[in-house]
């Protein structure tokens, strides 16, 4: 078990939660229970599986819960290229998030090969 705090992927995706919270208040009433709500909810599925994993007792588990947050981060990519060609994210706030969200990527991926790379060994 370690402390998920410590690890910077959670501290950016944690971030980005908090900025996809931000960008998406002003969407329409009608979106509160449609794409909002599922923007935010895979958004902040990344660092609460990422806190997940590093409650659990082995590294296989961890990089699990890890994988799981690469999902809920390719789900948000194509959410956030949705609502950015509905006109309902500027595209500079659209190619903030997307540029965050791409490292976090990134960052999750080689996490992952590192804590298999472990686990092999």
């Amino acid at each position: 078990m370690q402390d998920f705090r410590k690890l910077k992927v959670w501290r950016r995706s944690h971030q980005l939660t908090v900025q996809v919270y931000r960008a998406t208040a002003a969407f329409p009433k009608e979106e509160i229970y449609g794409l909002r709500s599922q923007i935010r909810r895979c958004c902040a599925s990344m660092p609460a599986n990422v806190t997940e994993g590093c409650g659990r007792g082995t590294n296989a588990e961890l990089a699990h819960f890890l994988q799981t947050a690469m999902g809920s981060a390719s789900e948000l990519e194509y959410f956030l290229l949705l609502v950015h060609d509905l006109k309902l994210l500027p595209s500079a706030t659209y190619e903030s998030l997307e540029k965050e969200l791409l490292e976090i990527k990134r960052m999750l991926n080689a996490l992952i090969q590192k804590i298999r790379r472990k686990s092999n060994s």
